[in-house]
Parts: structure tokens; sequence; C-alpha cells
């Protein structure tokens, strides 16, 4: 039959494309563009072999074999099918199970029944030497495809190579097309924009009675005593103790009866954290949070659909960016512009309800679930910074035709 297949080694390919890129094979330092990938693996297959395409096998590793976001992504596009093997951990490091044997067990198979002329292989492990000489004696000519090594020389079996009918090496320059260098030390989420009333907060000197909730005693020496400074006839005097950052229990002594007036804006009024063991909550949460509406109130079945489909097709998964989609479907769909006021007071508490259904559609990312069932804390971190980073630029949108 005359038409080419592509069978990807993914962690390969990704892995050695970090190396050139990231200088470490460890697939976190990269981003991938996947449908830019996908088209580049296509268009040079059918440059190189002069033949059409008729399917791209995409073979990977994933835990307990549940795909993850990329390998929903990957699965949904024309031509694009999806093997996956295990990825289980031993010493510290992630090794893929089953997926040689798959990728031999495929090659063997089209080659057999003659699906195709050209296989192109994007591969460097020699176990897939015994499946390219079957498909040659089949009739297939096979084409071996390297991604350009970070020290200039070989990351493919010399064996496999020496057997190949056709070589490539995919570039630094074709590999940029779709794969990109994260920044070293980024952060996966950046914070959300400060609140002038939250920084009001924490610039507003603590009373007596706070330092004493804390455990410091004025009179007292700091936990951490900073350098001594010598007064005059020889004694010792301890600089001020450092007010260091304040609990939300301090902050509630502000407002206490009785503690020390300190000057404070109008606006300054304390905001509960979404952390849990700082400070008692009230039994039931404000009627203005009981009243905003969940994301599947709000949501019909055509729309559930389109969500779900944009999960597998678009969302990435990535922490922050998972935040910032669940809130825009929720403010698309709210309809009512004081809920969206209510909600923007309540910064930077999300509703408990709001909040529970957000983890929940995090926890559908694979990437994002633990043994523990439950979330990273700088995941959750990130979530919801997303989610208020979103709140943000739609508060902003409201505001600005009023301002004008």
């Amino acid at each position: 039959m005359d038409r080419c297949i592509v069978l990807v080694d993914a962690g390969y390919l990704l892995g050695a494309a970090a190396s050139l890129l990231a200088g470490e094979p460890s697939r976190s330092r990269i981003t991938v563009d996947h449908a830019a990938l996908i088209q580049g693996l296509r268009d040079r297959a059918e440059s190189d072999t002069q033949q059409p395409l008729l399917r791209i096998y995409w073979f990977d590793g994933a835990p307990d074999r549940v795909p993850q976001p990329e390998h929903r992504r990957l699965r949904v596009m024309p031509r694009v099918t999806v093997r996956l093997g295990a990825l289980t951990r031993s010493d510290g490091r992630w090794a893929q199970k089953g997926v040689d044997a798959a990728m031999h067990a495929e090659l063997t198979e089209l080659a057999r029944n003659r699906a195709c002329s050209d296989v192109v292989l994007v591969t460097g492990d020699g176990d897939l030497l015994p499946g390219m000489m079957a498909a040659k004696e089949h009739g297939v000519a096979v084409h071996l495809w390297a991604v350009q090594a970070a020290d200039g020389d070989y990351n493919q079996s010399e064996d496999l190579v020496a057997e190949a009918d056709e070589r490539r090496v995919l570039d630094r320059t074709w590999i940029t097309r779709a794969v990109r260098a994260k920044e070293v030390g980024g952060i996966c989420a950046p914070p959300p924009v400060p609140r002038p009333e939250i920084a009001a907060i924490l610039s507003a000197p603590l009373p007596e009675s706070a330092l004493s909730a804390a455990g410091r005693r004025p009179a007292e020496a700091p936990e951490h005593p900073t350098a001594a400074t010598a007064a005059p006839g020889g004694t010792d005097e301890r600089a001020a103790p450092a007010k260091g950052v304040p609990t939300p229990k301090d902050l509630a002594a502000l407002r206490a009866p009785g503690a020390h007036p300190a000057p404070q804006p109008a606006n300054a009024t304390l905001r509960w954290s979404s952390d849990k063991g700082w400070v008692d909550r009230p039994a039931a949460e404000p009627s203005e949070a009981a009243s905003l509406p969940t994301l599947a109130q709000l949501t019909t079945a055509e729309q559930r659909w389109a969500d779900r489909e944009e999960d597998i097709t678009t969302v990435g998964g990535d922490p922050y960016e998972v935040g910032q989609v669940f809130a825009r479907r929720w403010l698309e769909r709210l309809g009512d512009h004081a809920h969206l006021q209510k909600l923007s007071g309540m910064y930077p508490r999300i509703p408990h309800r709001v909040d529970g259904e957000l983890l929940r559609y995090a926890a559908r990312f694979g990437l994002l679930a633990h043994k523990d069932d439950q979330i990273d804390e700088h995941d959750r971190y990130a979530i919801r910074a997303g989610f208020w980073r979103e709140v943000d630029v739609r508060t902003a949108t409201e505001r600005t035709p009023a301002a004008e």
C-alpha cells in the first residue's frame, strides 16, 4: 500500500528535545505545542517518503495507563492514535514499561498486513531492532529519525542506525517550531494582582495586645534578636523587635475592643484566608456567599459537552490555566453583575461551594492528582491565583465603561 505511517516514541522524542533545549531530559522543563508537533511530523514524513500519511502512532507511558491531558488532546486529533504503556517510579526516577513492546508489535503487524510502503520510526531504543528487521523483510522501507543530540553525539542505538534504510536528524530549528524550554526558576503561576485593601491591612501597625497574642511581648527580646547597640555608660540596649508578618488572628486584634487605636484606612477590613487552622470561621458562610450559584447549576447539557470538548482539545492542565478556565466559564454564565461584585469583595477567600467545585474540576487533570488523592498545596495556590486573576480581569472590564 503506497502510504506512510509514523511511529513515535514520545519518551525519546520529548526527552531528547528537553536535553537539547533545557540541558536535561526532564519533560517538565519544556512546553510542547502538540498540534504544531503533529503537523510538523506529518509534513516531514510525507516530504521524505513521497507518500500520503495514513496515521501517526504516539506511544507514551502514563501512571496506571490513565491518559494525561496531553494524551487526551492528542487522541482526538485527525490521523493520530495514542498507545499507552505504564509509567512507574523506581529509585526516584520515572520509567516506561511496555512501550517498546507495543511499538514492536504495531510495527510488525503493519508490515505483515502490508498496511503501508514506508514506516518512519522516531525512537532511539535498540529493542526495536527485531521489529525493524521484520518490517524490511516484508518489503517496507524503514526511515529512522533522530533528535539532534545536545552533545553532538548519537542518542540512538548504533544497531538501529545501521539497519535503517533512511535516516534523518530533526535539528534544533525543526524542534523549536513546536517545543520550547521553560524559564529556569520561573514560577508556574504568577501571584494575583495585589489588592489595595489587603496591603493596607498588612501595613497597619500591630497593637500590644496583638503582639502578646502572637507570643511576643514588647518587653521581651525577639525570637531572633537583632544586633545590640552599646549605649553611653556601657549598658546594652536591644533594638526594637521586628514586627514580622501578622497572622489573621493578629489582624483581628486590630479591631478588637480595648485594642490600642492604630491609624487604619477606612477600607482596611479583615479578609479570611482559604487556609485551614489560622482563625475560627463562622458556622455558616455569609448570605452573599450562599447566594452565589455553582458552575454546575449554571451549565446546560450543551455547554457541559462543549466544556468537556475544550478540556480535551485545548486546556493544557497547568494549574494556573485551570483556575482561569473555570473562572471564565463561571463568570460568563453568572449573568447578574451583582454576583461579580459580591465575589470580588470576598477576596482572597473563594466561597466554599465554589472552591470545592474548582478543586474537583482541577482534579480531572491527572497531572495534579497525587497518590493520597489530594492536590499539592502549591498547585492549589496556583489554581486559586488563576481564578482570582480572571476575576480581576472581568471586574476591570466591567468598571471600564462606567469610568468613561
